[in-house]
C-alpha cells in the first residue's frame, strides 16, 4: 500500500471514530418502539459480498465517511488481524444502523462452512435475513448451507439479494431459476429490474454493466450518471404508466426499444398476480381500475402505496420470496435494500404475536402483562477484549434490561448481575442505559454465561428459549506450548476461547498426555491457532492435523443395567445407584440423534436429558448423571474414540445416605462403560465431505480421477439441479436473459466468456487434508472449491486396520 493510500485509510477510521463518539449521545441509539426494529442478519456462500454490502449500508446510513474494502483490510466488521489478513469474516459481528426511523441490528456472519457456529448462534436471535447470491454464480452450497439453518430457527422473513451484476457472467435469470432449482421457495418476486445501461446498444455488446435499477412496487426508476457510483447520489424518478403503457421514451431510458422497458409491465403484473388472492383491499383496487375505461394498464396504475401490505403481509406468511438486484461494490441497490428491508421484514412484535398465535392454537395461553414485564434475554455470543473483559451479546425477548440488573441463569442457576450495557458497532462501542424489548446488545459483568444461555429476572421462570448447539467436530490437533512455563497460560487461553466459540472442543489425551483441541475444519484449526497467538498471546504450536473418528453401537440390543457404585470419601462409604436402559438407535426408523449429545440420544421420564453445558458444583443428582454419561460417551473401551448411535435412559438414579450428588457422575459413568465393553467392538465411522469444486472444462477428467482415487464419489457434474426436483416456474416472472446482456452469446455464436464446470462429490476428509495444494497442482491454479461437513459413514474392516494403527489402537 502506498503513504498515500495509507494516510486516506487512517484519516477515515479516525472519521470513523469521531462519528462513533458523536453517536454516544445522539438520540438515534433509542429503540423504544419495537415495531420499528428489525434485527436482521446477512447471509451466504463465502465471497459473495456481504461485509462489502455491509459496509455500503454503513457508508448510506452515514455511520461511516467512506467505506472499507476487504482487501485492503480496512472494513468496518471484520477487525480481527486474522480476518484483515485472510479477507474473510471469522466471527459474526453486530452493529446498529438507523434509517428512515428504522432501527437495524444488522448482523454480518461468516461464509465459510467452518465457521458455521456463529451462522447458528445470530440465526437463532434475528427475526428476519438477507440473503445474498453471487449473480454469476447463483445458488451455491453453503446458500444452501444457510437457508437450513434459518429453517432450523425458526426465521421466517427474509430477502433475496442478487448481487454483484456489474461482474461478467452474471446473469439475472439463471440466478433466480437457480432458486427453484434448488428449492430455495416456490414463488420467488422480483421486486427490482438491473439496468445495464440507458442505451440499448449496450445490450448488443453482451459486456457486463449496472448503471441503475427499476423499484417495480413504487414504479420508480433509479440511476446513475457515473460508473463511479457512490451511494446517496442516485437520480430517482417515478416513471409515467401512460408511456409505458404506449412503449415511449422516458428518461433513464435512450429509446423506445430498450429491453428493459419492455420488461417493466409483465414483471408488475406477475408481482401483482402473486400478492391479489392474499390482500382483499388490493383486488378490490384491481377490480375497480379494470372496470374504467382508461386504457392504461391498471397493473401500472396501481400505487406502490397499495402493493407495499399486501406483500408484506404475504412475506410474514412466508407465502413469498422478494428478490432484489444490485451491486454493493458498487453501491447500487443498497438504499433500496434497505428500504425493502424496513417495509417487508419482521419486527419482534410480528414475531412474538406469531409465536403467541401458536400457543393459542396449540391450547396454550398468552403471556401475562406481567410475565411481559419480566426480563428475559438469550445470550447468543459471548466474546474477550482486553480492555473490556467478558461481553455477551444478548437478545431481549420480554422486559427491559437495565444497567445493574440482577439476572439469573436457567441452565446453572446461577445470580449474574450486569455491570455495564452496550452498543457495539463491530469494535467500537456506546454506553447505554437499557436494552428495551427486541433490542440487541452487549452486557459486560456476566461472568459464568455462555452461548445459548438463557437469563431472566424471576426465578421462577425457568423455561429456557431455545438452545444453540455447535455441530459435531471432524478433525483435532494437539496443541504444544513453547517452554514448561507456558502451559498453564495456553491451558488458560484454550479454555477462554473455547467460550467465545463453543464449536472448539478441548479434551485430554491421558495415554499420549497431550491436550487435543477439536474444530470444524483444517481452516477453523489455522484461525484457532493464529487466534491464540494473536489476541491471546500464548507461545504454542499445532501438532499434525487428525481426523476425529467416531465408534458407532448401531447394532446394540436393549440393556438394563443396574450399577451400585460405592467408594470411601473421608473416612465413610458413599456411593449411588444408577439404573439405565441402553439400546442402538433405530436409524432404520427413523429415529434421529440429540444434537446436544453428538450422535446419540439420552432422555429421562420420556424427556431429553440435558448435557452438562457448565462446570459447576449443582446439587442435581441429575446434572451429575448427566456429567457421567458424557464422560462415558467420549472415549470408547474398545477404541478410546468418541461413542455415537446410542440411546440412554435414565430410569432412575438413588443416593446413598449422607453421599454427595457429585458421586452420581461416577456411578453413570462406570455402568454406561460397563454396557459398552460387554457389547465388544463397535463399527468405525469417519467423517465425510461435501466437495464442490469449480473448474474449467478441461480439467474436468482430472478431478473426477483423483476424487476417484481417493475414495471418494463424484454425484453430480454441472451446476442445476436434477431437473425433476425443482419448483416450477408457472405463476412466476421469468426475466429473459438480454436484462443481463454479459450473460449472453455474442453475434457470432460464440459465448462472451469461458463458463467453469462444477463437480459435486464426497470424499474421507483424510483424504482432503492437502486438497488446497493438491487442486491447485491439478488444475494450474484456475480452480477454486468449498467442501462442508456430509455426516460420518461406516468403513470397511481394512480401513478400519489403517484407522486403529493411525491412533495407536490396533491389537
Amino acid at each position: 500500500m502506498s503513504f498515500r493510500a495509507l494516510l486516506r485509510t487512517y484519516s477515515c477510521r479516525r472519521h470513523t471514530r469521531l462519528l462513533y463518539r458523536s453517536l454516544a449521545t445522539a438520540p438515534n441509539h433509542d429503540q423504544s418502539d419495537p415495531w420499528l426494529i428489525r434485527n436482521i442478519a446477512l447471509l451466504a456462500h463465502i465471497d459473495s459480498g456481504k461485509t462489502t454490502l455491509t459496509e455500503s449500508i454503513l457508508h448510506a446510513s452515514g455511520h461511516l465517511a467512506a467505506p472499507g474494502t476487504v482487501d485492503t483490510g480496512s472494513t468496518t466488521t471484520d477487525f480481527l488481524p486474522a480476518e484483515r489478513e485472510r479477507g474473510i469474516t471469522i466471527q459474526s459481528a453486530s452493529i446498529p444502523v438507523r434509517w428512515k426511523g428504522w432501527s437495524f441490528n444488522l448482523v454480518d456472519t461468516p461464509g465459510h462452512a467452518d465457521f458455521g457456529m456463529e451462522v447458528e448462534s445470530a440465526s437463532s436471535v434475528v427475526d428476519g435475513a438477507v440473503v445474498l447470491i453471487d449473480a454469476v454464480e447463483g445458488v451455491e452450497g453453503q446458500t444452501k448451507g444457510v437457508w437450513a439453518q434459518l429453517d432450523r430457527n425458526g426465521v421466517a422473513t427474509r430477502l433475496v439479494f442478487l448481487n454483484k451484476l456489474d461482474r461478467v457472467g452474471a446473469s439475472l435469470r439463471g440466478s433466480l431459476l437457480s432458486l427453484l432449482e434448488h428449492r430455495l421457495h416456490r414463488t420467488p418476486l422480483l421486486v427490482s429490474l438491473p439496468l445495464a445501461s440507458a442505451s440499448s446498444q449496450h445490450y448488443q455488446l453482451a459486456e457486463p454493466g449496472i448503471t441503475g435499477l427499476v423499484d417495480l412496487v413504487s414504479l420508480e426508476a433509479w440511476y446513475w450518471d457515473t460508473p463511479d457510483t457512490e451511494a446517496g447520489n442516485a437520480h430517482q424518478i417515478t416513471l409515467d404508466p401512460a408511456l409505458l403503457s404506449k412503449g415511449q421514451v422516458q428518461a433513464p431510458f435512450e429509446d423506445p426499444e430498450h429491453p428493459l422497458l419492455q420488461e417493466i409491465l409483465p414483471a408488475r403484473t406477475k408481482l401483482i398476480e402473486s400478492l391479489v388472492d392474499g390482500s382483499e383491499p388490493l383486488m378490490d383496487e384491481l377490480m375497480r381500475l379494470s372496470d374504467d375505461s382508461d386504457p392504461v394498464s391498471p397493473y401500472l396504475r396501481i400505487p406502490g402505496s397499495s402493493i407495499m401490505p399486501a406483500l408484506r403481509s404475504a412475506v410474514l406468511r412466508e407465502e413469498v420470496l422478494p428478490v432484489l438486484a444490485g451491486s454493493a461494490w458498487k453501491h447500487i441497490g443498497t438504499q433500496m435494500l434497505m428500504n425493502f428491508v424496513g417495509e417487508l421484514l419482521a419486527s419482534p412484535v410480528d414475531v412474538e404475536q406469531k409465536e403467541e398465535k401458536r400457543e393459542r392454537e396449540k391450547g396454550g395461553e398468552a403471556l401475562t402483562k406481567a410475565a411481559r414485564e419480566e426480563v428475559k434475554v438469550m445470550a447468543w455470543k459471548v466474546g474477550w477484549d482486553k480492555m473490556k473483559g467478558w461481553m455477551t451479546f444478548v437478545r431481549v425477548y420480554s422486559g427491559t434490561l437495565t444497567r445493574g440488573a440482577t439476572l439469573w441463569n436457567t441452565t446453572t442457576g446461577e445470580k449474574e448481575r450486569v455491570a455495564k450495557l452496550m452498543l457495539i458497532y463491530a469494535d467500537q462501542s456506546v454506553e447505554v442505559d437499557n436494552l428495551p424489548f427486541g433490542s440487541i446488545g452487549v452486557v459486560l459483568g456476566l461472568k459464568h454465561t455462555r452461548t445459548g444461555d438463557t437469563l431472566v429476572s424471576n426465578l421462577r421462570t425457568r423455561a429456557p428459549l431455545r438452545a444453540i448447539t455447535p455441530p459435531p467436530s471432524v478433525i483435532s490437533a494437539s496443541v504444544v506450548p513453547a517452554t514448561r512455563n507456558d502451559t498453564f497460560p495456553v491451558l488458560e487461553a484454550l479454555a477462554s476461547l473455547s467460550r467465545t466459540d463453543p464449536s472448539v472442543r478441548i479434551s485430554e489425551d491421558e495415554e499420549e498426555a497431550q491436550t487435543l483441541v477439536h474444530g470444524l475444519g483444517a481452516l477453523h484449526l489455522e484461525i484457532v491457532e493464529s487466534r491464540l497467538r494473536d489476541e491471546w498471546g500464548v507461545a504454542c504450536a499445532f501438532g499434525r492435523r487428525r481426523v476425529s473418528y467416531r465408534e458407532g453401537f448401531f447394532g446394540l440390543e436393549p440393556r438394563r443395567v443396574e450399577e451400585h457404585w460405592q467408594r470411601d470419601a473421608g473416612g465413610k462409604r458413599v456411593g449411588a445407584l444408577v439404573v439405565l436402559n441402553v439400546r442402538s438407535l433405530k436409524e432404520q426408523e427413523g429415529e434421529k440423534d440429540d444434537p446436544q449429545w453428538t450422535g446419540n440420544a439420552v432422555v429421562y421420564n420420556n424427556e431429553p436429558l440435558a448435557p452438562p453445558a457448565h462446570e459447576s458444583s449443582s446439587l442435581d443428582p441429575l446434572f451429575h448423571v448427566a456429567q457421567g454419561i458424557q464422560t462415558a460417551l467420549t472415549g470408547s473401551p474398545h477404541s478410546s474414540l468418541p461413542v455415537i448411535g446410542l440411546h440412554i435412559t435414565l430410569e432412575s438414579v438413588k443416593l446413598d445416605y449422607g453421599s454427595p450428588p457429585s458421586v452420581a457422575a461416577s456411578a453413570a459413568s462406570f455402568a454406561l462403560r460397563k454396557v459398552l465393553k460387554d457389547a465388544g467392538r463397535g463399527e468405525i465411522r469417519e467423517p465425510y465431505m461435501a466437495v464442490t469444486v469449480h473448474v474449467c472444462e478441461e480439467d474436468v477428467g482430472k478431478i473426477v480421477k483423483d476424487f476417484g482415487e481417493k475414495g471418494g464419489e463424484v454425484q453430480e457434474l454441472g451446476a442445476n439441479a436434477e431437473a425433476e426436483d425443482t419448483y416450477p416456474t408457472e405463476g412466476i416472472y421469468v426475466p429473459p436473459a438480454i436484462l443481463t446482456p454479459s450473460a449472453m452469446p455474442s453475434e457470432d455464436g460464440q459465448g462472451t466468456i469461458r463458463m467453469k464446470r462444477t463437480v459435486q462429490a464426497v470424499a474421507p476428509l483424510s483424504k482432503l487434508l492437502d486438497y488446497n495444494s493438491r487442486l491447485r497442482a491439478l488444475s494450474g491454479g484456475q480452480a477454486s472449491f468449498e467442501m462442508a461437513a456430509d455426516g460420518f459413514r461406516t468403513v470397511n474392516e481394512a480401513r478400519r486396520l489403517e484407522i486403529l494403527r493411525e491412533i495407536g489402537r490396533a491389537y
